[in-house]
């Protein structure tokens, strides 16, 4: 990414995707859409055992949900479904052990759970994966892109049969604003060829994400989807993978709560799904945009 480019994104994740900017645009939220109980429906989160996912359950539950936690380490989603049930009161939460970076056994979860449940009204592909160094699974492919854009692919395309069968079904997929300075790169989805740049390749993995979500929608019309950027969030991830930039930009950094707000309004409420399905909403719920083609030679003309 160009030095210009850089500075561009930046400035405007200063003004946009900020704590501060979000307590700003929080004061135009419409607090019923989030009154609602979803007692009866079901909802599968991957990654929701920390950060944006654990925010995302733990509201979630407090609204009666039965949860599906999608989650790698065992011991620490054990450890946060005990708090979200404590927190929440609600025992309908379930814990899935998967690592989205084997593909094979992503399908063969997605088929096992298909067949073990009747139902599921919401899927949240919230999981993430940011590499330092390029690295492939078993099966040979760059982990970033098996997790963050093959993964989401297996789950819907596997999960929609269930999906359409359920009750106001609805997809979910939390990218990021460093898609905007990507553009979809088809003949290289793996990042196969030059100098390894793990920031990059993840929001080109955003990109391949917004772009899956577009295609879904209208290939399933049944379906509600949509994909949002959570703003800069404080997350395990960000401090791991991105230390010098979470270091400096701590204090600005939005909480897990506020980064899950938009993703909770659009799994639980009514006003969401008034909006066309495949839409990518930039952090706040109020701002949709479009994702069209034109909006995404617009948006990277702006950083050129």
């Amino acid at each position: 990414m160009s030095l210009y480019r850089n500075s561009a994104w930046f400035l405007k994740g200063l003004s946009e995707f900020t704590k501060g900017a979000y307590l700003s645009a929080s004061k135009n939220f419409v607090e019923k859409d989030l009154e609602t109980s979803v007692v009866g429906r079901s909802f599968l989160i991957t990654g929701a055992n920390s950060g944006i996912g654990k925010a995302t359950a733990m509201a979630i539950a407090k609204k009666g949900g039965t949860i599906h936690m999608v989650c790698r380490n065992k011991d620490k989603a054990e450890e946060a479904r005990a708090e979200i049930v404590k927190e929440s009161g609600n025992k309908e939460i379930y814990v899935h052990i998967l690592d989205l970076s084997e593909t094979k056994k992503v399908w063969e979860f997605a088929e096992s759970f298909k067949k073990k449940y009747k139902t599921l009204n919401v899927l949240i592909n919230n999981a993430g994966c940011m590499m330092t160094m390029r690295e492939v699974n078993g099966e040979g492919l760059e982990k970033s892109f098996a997790s963050n854009s093959l993964a989401v692919y297996i789950l819907i395309k596997s999960l929609i049969p269930l999906l359409e069968k359920s009750t106001d079904p609805r997809v979910i997929t939390v990218s990021s604003g460093g898609m905007l300075v990507q553009k979809l790169r088809t003949g290289n989805l793996q990042s196969q060829r030059g100098r390894y740049d793990g920031t990059m390749v993840y929001a080109q993995n955003k990109r391949q994400q917004v772009v899956m979500t577009e295609q879904f929608a209208k290939a399933h019309p049944n379906i509600h989807f949509s994909v949002m950027h959570p703003g800069w969030v404080d997350t395990p991830t960000i401090a791991n993978a991105m230390p010098d930039f979470h270091s400096s930009m701590k204090e600005r950094l939005r909480t897990p709560e506020q980064g899950a707000d938009t993703v909770v309004w659009l799994a639980v409420s009514e006003a969401a799904v008034k909006n066309p399905s495949g839409r990518f909403f930039q952090g706040i719920h109020l701002f949709p945009y479009e994702t069209s083609e034109p909006f995404r030679r617009q948006r990277m003309d702006e950083r050129r």
